[in-house]
């Protein structure tokens, strides 16, 4: 699971690794990481957070 910005329409969004789209969408960072959080817990896996222009900023396993 991942937290990152997109460009293309600006919102934040967590994608799930090897899903084509997203699994939710947000105004804010800090509302994303808020659900991708509960998602990577609800599914036991890793939540990667990353910054405006894409580093990893943060990384929390849940496995």
């Amino acid at each position: 699971m991942q937290t990152f910005y997109s460009e293309r329409d600006g919102r934040w969004k967590n994608q799930v690794e090897g899903n084509k789209r997203a699994s939710s969408a947000s105004d804010t960072k800090a509302e994303a990481q808020r659900e991708g959080r509960r998602l990577a817990k609800d599914r036991g896996v890793t939540h990667v957070v990353r910054k405006k222009d894409g580093e990893i900023a943060e990384t929390h396993d849940y496995s």
